[in-house]
C-alpha cells in the first residue's frame, strides 16, 4: 500500500505546490537574517522544515508545541530515535529482557502512550472530517491519512487495514521521514561548506541552468547533473540509515564462508560499505567527481552503494526522499552564499558523528548566508 498508494509518483507530485511553500518560508527567514549578517542554525531549520513538510503530506497540517506534548514534535521524534537505537540486553539474552534493567522498556511505552494519543486524535480529525466533507476541496490533495481511511474496515478492498494499522504506519512514515532526510541535507550543506570549491561548482551549474532571476524549481532538479552527484557523495559518506534495518534468514547458507543459520537476524553496515577501500579510491575524501561517466547508482543494484537497501525490502521513500533533499539542498546553495561564524576556516568545521538509527553531526551547522540572487 505504501509503495502503490502512498509513495506512488503522482501522490508524491500532487505535494509538489505544499513542498514550495514549505521551502519558500524557510529562504524567506534566511534572507532576513542574510539581511542583518546573522547566523542560521542550519541543522535546526533544515529538521524544522524536514518535520513540517512530513506532516502535511502525512496528516494534513503542521502542528505547534501545545498540540502535541510540551517538549515538542521534534524532540519527542528524536527521543524516540534515540531509544530505539540503544542496544538492550534482553535482545540478545531474552532471559532477562522482563526485568528491563536499562528501562528501556518503559521508557518506549511512555513515549509510546504520547504518540498513541496523538495519533488517535489526528485519526478521529480526519474521520470527523471525512462525515462533514461536501466535496468542496474535489481537488485538494488528500493527505496520507485521507488514503489510508478510505481503506478502513474496507470488505471490497484489497487492504485490510483498521485503525492501530494506519496509527502504526503514521508513525512509521514519521520517524522514516523526518531524520533522515534532514540529516542528509544537513551533511551535505558541511560537506559544501566545507569544501568551498565543490560548492562554487554546485552553484556555477545552478547559474547556467536556472539562471540568477528566479528560485529552482522541482522540474529543474533532473538536469542538475553535479548536484546529483553531490547528492549521491553524500549518502555514500554519511548514509541516513548506516545499519539497515534488521533483516531475517528464510533459510541456512554460507556467505563468503560464513554459515548463516536459519531465522538469523542479519545487519547490513551501509556506512562500512560506502566507505571500503577495495569498493571506492579515497573513500573518506568527500569527491563528488567519482560519479561522472559512472554508472553506479544508490537504488539497489550496484551493492557497493546501498544507502536505501536493496530488493523487496528497500526504502519505498526513495523518490520522495531524494526529491526533498534535492530541492532543499538546491535552494540553499542557489539563493544564498555560506560563510562560517567567528571566522572559522572551512578545514576547521567539526564533521564529528553521532551513532543513532541516522547519523546526525554532532554539533549543530551554523552558517551566515549572503543573498546571491537577482530580486526584481
Amino acid at each position: 500500500m505504501c509503495t502503490l498508494e502512498l509513495l506512488s509518483s503522482r501522490k508524491i507530485d500532487s505535494f509538489r505546490a505544499m513542498r514550495k511553500q514549505e521551502t519558500d518560508l524557510l529562504i524567506s527567514f534566511i534572507r532576513e537574517a542574510a539581511g542583518d549578517h546573522a547566523a542560521v542554525d542550519l541543522t535546526a531549520k533544515v529538521s524544522s522544515l524536514s518535520a513540517d513538510m512530513s506532516c502535511r503530506m502525512i496528516m494534513g497540517k503542521k502542528f505547534e508545541v501545545s498540540e502535541f506534548d510540551e517538549r515538542g514534535f521534534s524532540a519527542v521524534i528524536q527521543d524516540a530515535m534515540k531509544l530505539a537505537a540503544t542496544p538492550n540486553l534482553g535482545d540478545y539474552i531474552p532471559q532477562i529482557a522482563r526485568f528491563d534493567f536499562q528501562g528501556l522498556t518503559k521508557k518506549m511505552k511512555k513515549v509510546g502512550t504520547v504518540f498513541d494519543n496523538f495519533l488517535e486524535k489526528i485519526v478521529e480529525e480526519h474521520i470527523q472530517c471525512s462525515r462533514n466533507d461536501n466535496n468542496e476541496e474535489e481537488d485538494k490533495a488528500k493527505d496520507f491519512v485521507d488514503v489510508m481511511l478510505g481503506f478502513l474496515d474496507s470488505e471490497e478492498s484489497e487492504y485490510r487495514i483498521e485503525r492501530p494499522n494506519i496509527k502504526a504506519i503514521i508513525l512509521d512514515m514519521l520517524s522514516a521521514s523526518i531524520d533522515t532526510t534532514s540529516t542528509t541535507i544537513d551533511w551535505a550543506l558541511a560537506e559544501l561548506i566545507r569544501n568551498p570549491d565543490i560548492l562554487k561548482k554546485v552553484q556555477k551549474e545552478l547559474e547556467t541552468k536556472v539562471g540568477v532571476e528566479r528560485m529552482v524549481e522541482e522540474s529543474d532538479l533532473e538536469s542538475l547533473d553535479y548536484l546529483n552527484m553531490v547528492v549521491k557523495e553524500t549518502l555514500r559518506l554519511h548514509p541516513a540509515g548506516p545499519l539497515m534495518l534488521p533483516h531475517k534468514a528464510r533459510e541456512d547458507c554460507t556467505i563468503n564462508g560464513f554459515h548463516i543459520p536459519q531465522n538469523a537476524s542479519v545487519i547490513i553496515n551501509a556506512w562500512a560499505i560506502g566507505r571500503d577501500p577495495h569498493a571506492w579510491t579515497e573513500p573518506n575524501k568527500f569527491f563528488p567527481e567519482r560519479f561522472v561517466k559512472s554508472d553506479i547508482d544508490f537504488r539497489g543494484h550496484d551493492f557497493q552503494l546501498i544507502p536505501f537497501g536493496s530488493g523487496r525490502r528497500s526504502c519505498p521513500g526513495i523518490q520522495l526522499g531524494l526529491t526533498v533533499v534535492r530541492l532543499v539542498l538546491a535552494q540553499l546553495v542557489h539563493c544564498f552564499d555560506w560563510e562560517l561564524p567567528n571566522g572559522m576556516l572551512p578545514g576547521e568545521l567539526d564533521m564529528t558523528e553521532v551513532f543513532g538509527l541516522s547519523v546526525p553531526r554532532a554539533k549543530h551547522l551554523l552558517a551566515i548566508p549572503t543573498c546571491r540572487l537577482v530580486h526584481k
